[in-house]
């Protein structure tokens, strides 16, 4: 009886040892799958990032030319010097010049006669007012500017030339202008105002007056035209 007690007891202390043993190996496995696991989650996000900070990079780079570029468009139109001169007898001309200058960006050059010209200078219903004179006379239309050629001129891509209609063409205060300065290489653009009359053939005899510069067909303005109506005009210009 002794010997089968002592036979249950070896027994049982055989089968503990054994069970222990199996649940510390077990454990053990479990642990070295969880660092297994958490070795690889490591490495797999290091590539992540690697990857996402590579992406961020091209992005910038991309980023960084695509700004060069359009910074490169950009100055190549602003590069262009923009020039708005303009004779103006009642400041209808005047006005629309600076509409064209502030959407522009443009300097202005405004053509002065050097001798003045009056309300009764202008009054082209008396015969005798000095524009009547003058325009049955076109010997008498040679008028003397202050100023006839604008500093830098030569400097100058595009140059807008503004006047008021005289009898279907451009008021003659502008043709020293026209004849004195040479207009090679440059874009011209002519503008008129009027009450009533248009454009007519004035934008190409100023340019036949010219003999240079790359003229564009021009655009008669109503007096007390609206900025908006010349903004638009203006940029559906190319130039």
């Amino acid at each position: 009886m002794k010997k089968f007690l002592s036979f249950g007891i070896v027994t049982t202390m055989i089968i503990g040892i054994l069970s222990g043993c199996g649940s510390s190996a077990q454990e053990t496995d479990t642990q070295g799958a969880g660092v297994s696991a958490d070795s690889t989650e490591t490495s797999e996000n290091i590539e992540n990032e690697k990857a996402l900070q590579d992406s961020e990079v091209e992005g910038n780079q991309d980023q960084t030319a695509a700004t060069e570029t359009g910074a490169s468009e950009t100055t190549d139109d602003s590069e262009k010097k923009i020039l708005v001169a303009y004779y103006s007898a009642s400041g209808n001309t005047k006005t629309v010049a600076e509409y064209i200058a502030s959407e522009t960006g443009a300097d202005t050059f405004e053509m002065v006669p050097q001798e003045i010209y009056t309300n009764d200078d202008l009054d082209w219903t008396d015969r005798n007012s000095r524009v009547s004179v003058e325009h049955d006379n076109e010997d008498q239309r040679d008028i003397p500017l202050v100023t006839v050629t604008p500093d830098g001129f030569d400097e100058y891509d595009v140059v807008f030339v503004g006047y008021p209609i005289w009898w279907g063409i451009a008021a003659w205060p502008v043709n020293e202008f026209i004849t004195s300065n040479d207009f090679s290489d440059k874009t011209v653009i002519p503008f008129c105002t009027s009450s009533s009359s248009g454009l007519g053939q004035s934008g190409e005899s100023l340019e036949e007056m010219a003999g240079s510069g790359t003229w564009q067909e021009g655009m008669r303005f109503r007096s007390g035209v609206s900025e908006e109506d010349v903004t638009n005009w203006v940029k559906g210009l190319e130039f």
